[in-house]
């Protein structure tokens, strides 16, 4: 069981980040950290890493109706920056919802670094000339990790955090990606399972003790904290 080992390195290839996340590894601003554990209201929440893997991926019927909600809205892909535009939705954003959020989105991503040593892209999705969502993804090799969403309070009902995950999903399979990293949900806490929406049939959860990932329909949530205790019987 691991709680918080973070890397601080100075660059980072494509390849080497395929390697991390491979291993339950996540960017955290410029550095990429693992855990087992989270604190949330002062108690220990275990956490388990989720994937997709892309050539089992097949878009769900489901999905059809957000992306009908959102599709007269125009979208752009283009590489990170932060502008005063994105910066202002930010706060809108983090002043919309009930978890704690980095104070700026410079915080966000850059940390007190100036430079990025991630290769980092961003969906941006505008309402007639209006930046209403904007969703920031890292890319390695062969695979590539969501990292954050934001959009308007006004348009929370348009599931726009969701639609962007399916972007990114969209993107990563156009350019032939093998895996898709969405983060970490718990055990003990049902606010991160939205990161299944995409489709459980092609989500693989990893399990540390085995290093090895996991088939999601394959498991039990509710016995996913067993992973955490396990002790290998030829240790003694």
């Amino acid at each position: 069981m691991i709680y918080y080992d973070v890397h601080y390195p100075d660059s980072l290839t494509a390849k080497q980040l395929d390697e991390y996340l491979a291993r339950g590894w996540y960017r955290m601003q410029q550095t990429i950290f693992t855990t087992d554990l989270i604190v949330k209201d002062n108690s220990l929440l275990p956490v388990f890493w989720l994937r997709l893997s892309l050539k089992k991926y097949t878009p769900a019927k489901k999905i059809n109706k957000i992306i009908s909600i959102n599709k007269s809205y125009s979208i752009k892909c283009t590489p990170a920056a932060i502008t005063e535009e994105l910066e202002n939705l930010y706060q809108l954003y983090k002043a919309s919802v009930n978890f704690e959020l980095s104070a700026s989105l410079q915080d966000s991503l850059l940390g007190q670094s100036i430079t990025s040593i991630y290769n980092t892209n961003c969906f941006t999705i505008h309402d007639e000339g209006k930046l209403i969502a904007a969703g920031f993804f890292d890319e390695g090799d062969n695979s590539m990790a969501g990292i954050l969403n934001i959009y308007h309070p006004q348009y929370t009902s348009k599931g726009l955090g969701k639609y962007l995950m399916l972007l990114k999903i969209a993107h990563a399979r156009k350019q032939q990606k093998q895996y898709y990293y969405t983060g970490y949900l718990s055990t003990a806490d049902a606010k991160f399972d939205y990161k299944l929406f995409a489709g459980k049939e092609a989500t693989e959860v990893y399990n540390r003790s085995q290093q090895e990932w996991v088939p999601w329909l394959s498991v039990q949530k509710e016995r996913l904290d067993e992973w955490l205790f396990f002790r290998d019987s030829s240790a003694g």
